[in-house]
């Protein structure tokens, strides 16, 4: 039945997916309000706990010993609603697991390909579905990564020695087609295979530099996403086709324009590879999603599951860490938006919703007083998140009946009410949002 299934949808489609739910701003509703999701790089890698597909391609190990390491991944201990629970509690939204990555190893049961869990590893089972449905059952929105690029097909060329991998790609008979056309109709078909399977929220591509747009055919690979489900978002590296952008590792210092993501690393890589220890402490991590949330955009957390399918006791504790801060200020964290413009605090901010709201977010113990600028609005209250301390506040300065307002002194907080990584400090309005954004002037009237 589900192979029937699978064919009808593939080959026909269904009568939804002509609906008119192709807005790209009603697609990125839920992903602009998520602030926080968890990548999950598993593959052969982890198992030599070598640099993921890229020790290929820096010919750092044969193609063969490569491949071995499928002996060892065996999933045994793998708990994708245990998984699902742990993302859930820590307050992520997402979570976006390596279907395939460029060495073309599917973690699903792929009709297209030999190169597969099912068929290369003890797991021997589709690691994927569980996956999706463990993600759904909690209410998380399901991401799956596919790499564009096969490193394993024969079709596809590479920098490094790889032996004759027909074997493991099936032919499929293609009247006046080059390897080229070969290959795309290969990975297009492998999506047609993801979409049917587990129709996810979004997609997350990446190897696009490798091809142009045109090589790629990006432009009908996206239509036919969209025609597949209607509502899915895709990562900028679709060329010039996804729906937000996605830097990674070095957290932007100007804030980027429209939706975004930030990815980034625990340690210095993205599978599990345990002689790295260079783990980045938990005050970094909480610093960095603060910073991300405060230019808004979300913050793409990677773990490595280590080959059995357990997930590592130093990247565990860091997202329990994480979840915990969030926990405390998730009235900072969730319904609110980018923060104020340079100039009006120094130091990353949020805004809430109804824009009555400030959230100012201290990096360190502040000295003598907490400076707010530009706010024209009467303030009603000013407090310390996750205690409720009541801080004092005056301002000082300015011209309100020219709408030139002055400096808003905050108190101190007491030491023990701040935060262990970053304070927040709720400055409630008493009507929206109004700021200053003026060069100043002569107050030609006094009163």
């Amino acid at each position: 039945m589900r192979g029937l299934l699978l064919l009808l949808y593939m080959f026909y489609g269904i009568s939804w997916a002509q609906s008119d739910v192709t807005d790209q701003q009603e697609r990125l509703e839920w992903f602009k309000d998520a602030k926080l999701g968890v990548f999950i790089h598993w593959g052969y890698y982890g198992v030599n706990g070598i640099t993921e597909s890229w020790s290929l391609y820096h010919k750092r190990i044969p193609y063969g010993e490569y491949m071995d390491q499928g002996e060892k991944f065996t999933a045994s201990k793998y708990d994708p609603e245990e998984w699902a629970g742990l993302f859930k509690e820590i307050g992520a939204q997402y979570a976006v697991l390596t279907t395939k990555h460029h060495d073309g190893v599917a973690l699903w049961d792929t009709k297209l390909s030999h190169l597969n869990v099912v068929q290369k590893t003890p797991a021997k089972r589709d690691l994927v579905g569980p996956y999706v449905e463990a993600l759904r059952k909690e209410g998380l929105k399901v991401g799956l990564y596919f790499s564009l690029c096969d490193w394993s097909h024969p079709d596809y060329e590479v920098v490094f020695p790889r032996p004759d991998t027909t074997k493991d790609y099936p032919p499929k008979k293609q009247k006046n087609s080059d390897s080229w056309e070969r290959f795309v109709r290969f990975y297009r078909g492998q999506l047609r295979e993801l979409s049917a399977l587990y129709n996810p929220d979004l997609y997350w591509f990446d190897g696009d530099w490798e091809k142009s747009a045109d090589q790629w055919g990006s432009m009908a690979l996206k239509d036919s996403l969209l025609k597949w489900n209607p509502r899915v978002l895709v990562n900028s590296r679709l060329n010039d086709y996804g729906d937000y952008k996605t830097p990674e590792q070095g957290v932007p210092v100007v804030r980027p324009e429209g939706p975004w993501e930030f990815c980034m690393t625990m340690n210095d890589n993205w599978g599990y590879f345990p002689s790295d220890t260079n783990y980045k402490p938990f005050s970094q991590i909480i610093r960095t999603f603060v910073e991300v949330i405060a230019s808004g955009g979300n913050l793409l957390l990677n773990i490595g599951p280590k080959p059995d399918g357990t997930i590592a006791k130093e990247q565990r504790e860091r997202l329990k860490v994480l979840g915990g801060w969030i926990q405390k200020h998730k009235t900072a964290v969730f319904n609110t938006e980018a923060g104020l413009p340079y100039g009006h605090f120094y130091g990353p901010s949020l805004i809430s919703k109804d824009r009555k709201k400030l959230y100012l977010c201290l990096f360190n113990n502040p000295k003598n007083y907490i400076q707010l600028k530009g706010i024209q609005n009467k303030v009603a209250s000013i407090k310390i998140l996750g205690n409720g301390e009541t801080l004092t506040f005056e301002r000082n300065g300015g011209a309100e009946w020219n709408n030139i307002p002055g400096i808003l002194r905050i108190g101190i907080p007491k030491k023990e009410n701040l935060d262990q990584y970053v304070t927040v400090v709720e400055v409630s309005l008493e009507d929206e949002l109004l700021l200053y954004r003026g060069h100043g002037n002569a107050v030609e009237l006094n009163k």
